[in-house]
């Protein structure tokens, strides 16, 4: 499997039943089985009014960064609780499906229809109105600080 068959890319959407579950799109499950996972992790995004969906080794590195901090910083204590208290870890059934907790569906917003949107090592969980709205704003930030992807070997 090449690099891209093992980050979260595309943006794909989707619809939330009236029991908060949803399907996660085939090629997001295609990474998840390449990684060995059926389960994923979610929590409320600090930048956006959105869920944020990750693996187990991206909650493990979080991990790993905490230890290296002061055990009693405020700032440690604050990311834990941002973060890993936040955590839900959610489990794939048979079709591909998760169950969203209630909090983060009403965290998020959600209408009956939804946007997966790929961020390379995780992925988001956006109401569809909110995202498109948000999606004119990142691209005038990218434009208004110059982004241009990384040049490739052939084009330097």
């Amino acid at each position: 499997m090449n690099r891209g068959n093992t980050i979260f890319l595309s943006t794909y959407e989707g619809k939330i039943d009236d029991k908060n579950r949803i399907s996660i799109p085939a090629s997001f499950r295609n990474i998840l089985e390449y990684k060995a996972s059926r389960e994923i992790y979610a929590y409320s995004s600090f930048l956006n009014e959105c869920i944020e969906v990750c693996t187990v080794e991206r909650i493990d590195k979080l991990q790993n960064f905490l230890e290296n901090m002061d055990l009693f910083s405020e700032k440690r204590d604050a990311i834990s609780t941002a973060v890993l208290a936040d955590c839900v870890p959610l489990q794939l059934d048979s079709k591909g499906r998760v169950s969203l907790p209630e909090r983060l569906v009403d965290f998020a917003k959600f209408g009956k229809k939804v946007f997966f949107v790929g961020k390379g090592l995780t992925f988001e969980i956006w109401d569809k109105d909110k995202f498109n709205t948000y999606y004119k704003k990142a691209r005038q930030i990218a434009k208004e600080n110059s982004f241009s992807p990384p040049k490739t070997n052939t084009e330097r």
